[in-house]
C-alpha cells in the first residue's frame, strides 16, 4: 500500500508528478498546510510539512529521499539508473541538488537577502543559474541523455520558479522544460493539482467566479 500526503500548489507537487510517472496505484491524503495540519500528522511528518509517503508502513519524508526511495522501489518505471550504472552518480547529484542548492538559493534570492556565498552550504544564486545553464546546454536531461526522476524534481521546481520570474528564461531552460513538463504524467499531475487547489479555502478568492 502506497499512501501520499500532499498539499496542492506546494513543494509536494513535484512528488505528485512522480507518482503519476510511476504508474502504480496510490492513495492520496490531502493535508491543508495553509489552515494548519492537525498535530496527529506529526506522527508522519514532525514539522507538519508535505510531502510524505507511507509505503507498506514505512514512512519517508523529504522530497529527495522520497524520490530516491520510490524510483528504486518501482524499477519497472525506469526512472532511476541502477546501482553500478555510471549515470547514477549524476542522477543522485542533481536530484539532491534540487533541494539542497536550487531551493534555498532561489528562496534567499527572492527575499533579496545579502549573504556571503562561502558562508552557506548552497552558495550563490548566480552560480546556481550558471551551473544549470552549462548543464542544460550540453545535456538533454539533467542527469544525462534520458529522463529520470531527477528531472521530475529539477524541472518541476524550475517551471514554477520561472513562472514566478525568479529564474531567467534562458533558451536552454525553456527547451528543457518543453522536453519534460509536457510529458503525459506531468500534465495529469498539473490538472489534478489545479482541481485540488480549487477546493482549498486559502485559494477561494483566486477561483471566485470561475
Amino acid at each position: 500500500m502506497l499512501k501520499f500526503y500532499h498539499a496542492p500548489w506546494s513543494r509536494s507537487t513535484n512528488v505528485l508528478w512522480l507518482m503519476e510517472e510511476l504508474g502504480v496505484p496510490y492513495e492520496l491524503e490531502l493535508i491543508d498546510i495553509r489552515a494548519g495540519a492537525p498535530d496527529s500528522y506529526r506522527d508522519i511528518q514532525p514539522n507538519k510539512k508535505v510531502p510524505a509517503i507511507s509505503h507498506d508502513g514505512v514512512i519517508v519524508t523529504e522530497r529527495a529521499a522520497i524520490t530516491i526511495y520510490l524510483a528504486d522501489a518501482f524499477p519497472q518505471a525506469g526512472l532511476a539508473p541502477k546501482i553500478g550504472d555510471k549515470d547514477r552518480a549524476a542522477y543522485l547529484t542533481w536530484l539532491v541538488y534540487a533541494d539542497s542548492v536550487f531551493d534555498p538559493a532561489v528562496a534567499v534570492h527572492t527575499l533579496k537577502l545579502e549573504y556571503p556565498p562561502s558562508g552557506v552550504s548552497f552558495g550563490s544564486y548566480d552560480d546556481l543559474v550558471a551551473n544549470l545553464e552549462r548543464r542544460l546546454s550540453h545535456s538533454e536531461f539533467i542527469a544525462g541523455d534520458r529522463f529520470t526522476a531527477a528531472d521530475v524534481q529539477m524541472a518541476g521546481s524550475m517551471g514554477y520558479v520561472m513562472q514566478q520570474k525568479w529564474l531567467p528564461e534562458r533558451p536552454a531552460f525553456v527547451a528543457y522544460l518543453e522536453r519534460t513538463t509536457t510529458r503525459p504524467a506531468a500534465k495529469r499531475a498539473q490538472e489534478m493539482d489545479l482541481e485540488m487547489a480549487r477546493k482549498v479555502p486559502a485559494f477561494a478568492e483566486m477561483f471566485k467566479g470561475q
